[in-house]
This record gives structure tokens, sequence and C-alpha cells, in this order.
């Protein structure tokens, strides 16, 4: 019985050290989306509580993010499908690729674009664009902009094919150029081409 109780000690002390410091990531990415604090809230309580039961799952020394993010997703997805919501089909074809962000002033060719876009404007109109992206875009855009992970760590997380993480970067990207032009030419971080 000691013994029990000594490892369940362990196991709560190892959870709070690893997991916890996570918390305000996954609140915002899970504000992010559901749209609604209590449900992000709930989203979140609903992932540690999970995480916390299967802690003897989590391999140490592996990416404890990635592994929260992970669960939080399959939540969430799971919740979404149970409300038999569909994907909102995005036509997107008339958008070039480099649409906005060729346009950066002074782009530099060394430097990566989005990144430097979303770090130069990265403010409530950009996070409220990202927002109102289709969810199969917005997981990924998210989970890329705002959280940092990668192409292979978004796959792991969302339980999707690298090639479809990467589908859905570049048009959840095209969609966002479309979306944050006007911002950018209004507030000088593009310049119009003269006609």
């Amino acid at each position: 019985m000691r013994n029990l109780k000594v490892e369940n000690n362990r196991k709560r002390s190892n959870f709070e050290t690893e997991a916890l410091p996570h918390m305000d990531a996954m609140l915002r990415t899970a504000l992010r989306m559901t749209k609604d604090g209590s449900d992000a809230e709930d989203l979140v309580q609903e992932t540690y509580a999970k995480a916390y039961r299967f802690w003897d799952k989590f391999e140490p020394g592996s990416n404890c993010r990635a592994w929260l993010f992970k669960i939080m997703t399959n939540i969430f997805i799971n919740e979404y499908r149970s409300k038999s919501r569909s994907p909102v089909a995005a036509s997107i074809e008339d958008i070039d690729d480099s649409y906005l962000y060729g346009q950066l002033a002074g782009m530099e060719s060394t430097e990566n674009p989005e990144q430097r876009l979303f770090a130069k404007i990265l403010d409530d109109d950009v996070r409220k664009a990202i927002e109102n992206l289709p969810d199969d875009f917005k997981l990924v855009a998210v989970l890329s902009f705002l959280e940092g992970f990668s192409y292979q760590e978004i796959a792991e997380i969302a339980d999707l094919q690298l090639g479809t993480v990467k589908s859905r970067m570049h048009r959840g990207r095209k969609l966002l150029q479309k979306q944050l032009y006007n911002y950018a030419v209004t507030n000088g971080y593009i310049k119009e081409k003269a006609q």
C-alpha cells in the first residue's frame, strides 16, 4: 500500500513537472479551435485528465508538448466528428502561391516569408484571419504559425499523412494571403504595384 502511494506521488510530480508548463499554449490553441472560452477550458481539462490517466504511456525524454497537443487534437476531432460537422469546402485556385508573400517590401531571399510576415503583423486581425480558416486548414495553421510545430510534428499530432499536412498548409496559406492582402497594404507591410 505504501509503495502504491509513493508511486502515485511520483507520477503526480512527474506529470506536474512535464505537462503543466504547457497549459497556456494548450488553452490558446483550444480557444482557436473551439472559438468559445468555456469549450476551450473543457477541452484542455479533458486533455489533461486523459493525459494523466495515460501518463504511463508517455515516454520520458520525448516531446511532452507534442504529446499533449496530439491528445487535445484527437479529442477535438472526435468531438467535431460526433457533432457530424463537415469541413467547409474552399475554392482557392485563383490565388497565386506568391500573392502576398512575394509582395513583402524589401524581403531578402534567405528569409522565410511566412515567418517574417507573421512575426511582424501577428496581431488581433491576423489571429482572426487564422481563426476564420476552415477547420482543416485552421488546425495546421495554428500548430505551425502560432505554436511553432514542424510539419512532421503536426502530422503526428493531427494523425495525418505528411503530404496532407503540406497540402493543407499550402491551401491555408493561400486563403490567408487573400484575407491579409488588404491588411498588409493598409499597414505598409507591402507596397501595391503601380498600375
